[in-house]
């Protein structure tokens, strides 16, 4: 009907069409959007290489060791790159492993007493170390770069220094045969049979731990928090995340796996070197960064670094099984670390592209 009193029709029913907001992705980017997409294609492709050219790679027992060296990485990996998620970094992760075993080696020895003692003293220490360094950064807003580098420094010498003036020697005394030492080899530095092939215990903590952290990133409120503060911790202020609170208890993270991996390598070979674990805070943080971690922050998994880590192991012992220099090691690793993040980069631009 027509006229100036005629109301038209609304118009039929049809399709929609759909916009750039609301057309779904097809799987493809979706699944390139998740950051451990890339690392998991990577470590795929280097296991295949090397079972290939190391048929040594696989046997059990060969795979087991990879595993092995997978974890000592993977651990710390793990709090490092939730630290990072958080946009922060910690140098000073690797001295803190020896800090830890050296504490409680020396405390057990020294003063004859149980070895868990040390170790729950270590364990203090090792938290306390983490909350330094994040209230150093949030109460003065200084980089993490430059606060933890500082920690860094102080824990090497303090190591060093320490261990001599105490045992007047670079390493700390053998503690195989005090109490307790027994019960905490089992928990951190055992091994069990699958098959015939002996596993260490810290595969099985390794994967535990990653479980436990991608629940947190993605079933809980902290893990809300973590990614927010990474993202931008003044918006995520304004909207009442406890900033202060996520970042220092990042750090805490960061202690606990330090603590740990330092109890397994204390309990492991029942001695420390106190000259130790330099330069292992960049395998840490180039195991994050391969696994998909963001330099600046807000953007990450736990999935991914656990990847990264397994491709740190199975390079390092791949070429041993290939029969090829192990000087070479380090080559990979800057070949790895830069081919990931240009990989991470190009998965991001393609998976935020329409």
């Amino acid at each position: 009907m027509t006229g100036p009193g005629a109301v038209e029709a609304p118009p039929a029913p049809g399709p929609r069409e759909a916009d750039g907001r609301t057309a779904r992705r097809p799987l493809a980017l979706r699944l390139l959007a998740r950051p451990e997409v890339g690392v998991f294609l990577g470590a795929a492709a280097v296991l295949v290489f090397f079972l290939i050219v190391a048929p040594s790679v696989r046997q059990g027992g060969s795979m087991a060791t990879v595993l092995y060296q997978s974890s000592t990485i993977g651990i710390m990996a793990l709090p490092v790159a939730l630290l990072m998620i958080g946009g922060e970094f910690d140098l000073s992760s690797g001295v803190a492993v020896i800090t830890s075993a050296l504490t409680a080696s020396m405390l057990g020895y020294q003063l004859s007493l149980n070895v868990w003692t040390g170790v729950i003293v270590a364990l203090v220490l090792s938290l306390a170390i983490g909350a330094f360094n994040g209230w150093m950064v949030v109460r003065t807003g200084l980089p993490s770069f430059l606060v933890t580098l500082g920690t860094f420094l102080i824990l090497q010498g303090v190591n060093l220094a320490v261990t001599k003036l105490v045992t007047g020697n670079v390493a700390t005394d053998d503690i195989s045969d005090m109490d307790g030492f027994d019960q905490a080899k089992k928990i951190f530095a055992s091994s069990f049979d699958v098959g015939g092939v002996q596993v260490k215990i810290t595969v099985v903590w390794w994967l535990v731990y990653a479980a436990l952290a991608t629940w947190v990133l993605l079933r809980t409120k902290y893990g809300n928090w973590v990614f927010a503060v990474g993202g931008d911790q003044d918006s995520a202020r304004a909207v009442g995340v406890p900033v202060r609170f996520t970042k220092i208890t990042l750090f805490m993270l960061v202690g606990f796996g330090a603590w740990f991996v330092g109890m397994h390598n204390l309990f492991s070979f029942n001695t420390v070197q106190s000259g130790e674990g330099v330069g292992n805070e960049l395998i840490y943080i180039a195991a994050a960064v391969i696994g998909g971690c963001l330099l600046t922050g807000g953007y990450g998994s736990a999935i991914g670094p656990l990847f990264g880590a397994f491709m740190f192991g199975m390079v390092n012992q791949g070429i041993v099984y290939a029969g090829w220099n192990p000087d070479w090691f380090k080559a990979f690793l800057g070949v790895m670390l830069l081919g990931a993040v240009l990989i991470n980069l190009w998965v991001r631009r393609t998976a935020t592209r329409r």
